[in-house]
């Protein structure tokens, strides 16, 4: 599924029209975009966390020429699904 699949459906689903679903959608994404950019946590319940982890340097080796090259610590984003989702999508 994709972003405009997900709106329609959405729109669908609440009998909204699909314009102000996107509005809602978009703002939504932002959001959580923006207090993960600030380093914060964003825990919906019932469906999961949304973090910021750190990954420490280390060191690795370039594929093409197999020398070993410091590979810079960096900030990445990260979901963790709540128990509630685990359930729904275990089988």
């Amino acid at each position: 599924m994709n972003k405009t699949e997900l709106i329609a459906a959405a729109a669908q689903q609440t009998g909204m029209t699909k314009k102000d679903t996107e509005s809602v959608v978009n703002a939504t994404l932002s959001i959580i975009a923006d207090a993960m950019a600030k380093g914060e946590r964003v825990q919906i319940a019932g469906f999961g966390i949304f973090e910021v982890k750190h990954r420490e340097a280390r060191m690795g080796r370039n594929p093409s020429t197999g020398e070993a090259m410091e590979i810079a610590a960096s900030d990445i984003p990260a979901f963790k699904p709540g128990q509630a989702l685990k359930d729904k999508v275990a089988k």
